[in-house]
């Protein structure tokens, strides 16, 4: 029987143009919208984004020189070249983490790591626990996977992890933990007892531990360090986990190469299988003439980028003390996390006064699911840094006097 065409156009009439419904549940990147917002007041300055202010060295540049000269414009392999994931491998090696280069995929920065590597184990209605404050990216990877955001709360415990914290959390669909020492937005890095209830719990629950491992060339003299400086954190101290370990990493904050979206995923060769499908998917590959690069830059010292954080740090501590913010020391990255409870009002609004009346912009601690304290980034010039604590000082010293 033919179709009647006009009844064809009015049953499509009839049907609602929808979109993927887990996507109503994210939001635009708040870190993102308080910048944008503090853009628009003229001489503010910005003590938001967690992007390093120095630039990616000479030497690694000028190997992108070369590749375009040798045409390396062609497809490359999917999971990187076979010389960046050796030079990967080597480089992990020397923090005690064991990796194959066939255990590694060269990643459009962490953001495709972490995407790639909880979208290959998530099914929907999977669990995983995060602890918070936390970057909001993870929740967003969750919810887009349609499983379910668990926050850990670490606020009363000095941002650090507990056996007791994680058991209350976990239930019979947990599927995975995601672990950032040093932590984005505190600073803080996880002491050996936090990494050992961890373990713990990980090989008791069987669940899979997810570590963004970004920060761990920037950590200022821990218990664990490897030959190159870098923090040893779980990953390189429970290597006896690896079959449920994936370790997610990039070349953005210890080498200033945040434009460059370059990253890595390592885990065990069959979790690595299903990382790698997702990838190749996803993005195919990361462009060949920037991997020569990439190798390069394994080569570069980063001890006094370290050294320079460090400076600030202690600066930014300093002055937060003397303007009676409280603080808990941060080990690592280049943020603080002062509290702001004391002055009863939502981070929001701390945040959006600031910029408005004392032309300084810092993040709400509630884009990292942690109300009543606002982030701080150093990895600025000193100058910045001093002028933007002064203006936040004069507008901590108005709020008193307007309570008092």
């Amino acid at each position: 029987m033919p179709y009647n065409m006009a009844e064809i156009i009015d049953r499509r009439t009839l049907m609602a143009l929808t979109m993927n419904t887990a996507l109503a549940q994210l939001q635009p990147s708040g870190i993102r919208r308080i910048t944008a917002f503090a853009k628009q007041t003229p001489g503010c300055i910005l003590l938001t984004l967690g992007e390093p202010d120095g630039n990616t060295a000479e030497s690694v540049k000028a190997k992108v020189a070369e590749s375009l000269a040798a045409n390396e414009t062609h497809y490359p392999p999917n999971n990187g070249t076979a010389e960046l994931r050796k030079a990967l491998s080597a480089h992990m090696a020397k923090r005690n983490l064991s990796y194959d280069a066939d255990e590694i995929v060269v990643t459009c920065g962490a953001t495709e790591a972490l995407f790639a590597s909880l979208t290959a184990v998530l099914n929907p209605g999977d669990e995983v626990m995060v602890p918070t404050p936390a970057f909001g990216l993870y929740e967003s990877i969750v919810v887009a996977n349609r499983a379910k955001f668990v926050p850990i709360d670490t606020r009363l415990t000095n941002f650090q992890l507990t056996t007791e914290l994680l058991e209350q959390h976990v239930s019979a669909r947990t599927k995975a933990i995601v672990l950032t020492s040093p932590n984005n937005p505190t600073g803080c890095v996880l002491n050996p007892r936090s990494l050992e209830a961890v373990a713990k719990f990980a090989k008791k629950r069987d669940v899979f531990v997810v570590c963004d491992d970004v920060y761990t060339s920037l950590v200022y003299g821990g218990v664990y360090t490897g030959d190159d400086g870098s923090h040893r954190g779980f990953s390189s101290m429970y290597t006896e986990l690896r079959d449920r370990i994936i370790v997610c990493d990039s070349f953005s904050k210890p080498y200033a190469m945040t434009g460059w979206r370059l990253g890595w995923v390592a885990a065990d060769a069959p979790v690595m299988a299903e990382v790698a499908k997702i990838h190749q998917y996803m993005v195919s590959s990361v462009p060949s003439f920037v991997q020569r690069a990439a190798i390069q830059a394994l080569k570069e010292n980063v001890a006094p980028a370290r050294e320079v954080y460090k400076k600030r740090r202690d600066f930014v501590l300093l002055r937060l003390r003397e303007i009676g913010l409280d603080v808990v020391e941060p080990d690592g990255a280049f943020y603080v996390f002062p509290s702001i409870e004391k002055f009863g009002m939502p981070s929001e609004e701390f945040c959006t006064r600031l910029i408005a009346e004392a032309g300084v912009a810092l993040v709400p601690g509630s884009c990292f699911a942690a109300e009543g304290f606002v982030r701080l980034s150093y990895c600025c010039s000193m100058e910045n840094l001093e002028e933007g604590l002064s203006r936040l000082e004069r507008f901590v010293r108005s709020l008193e006097q307007r309570s008092a």
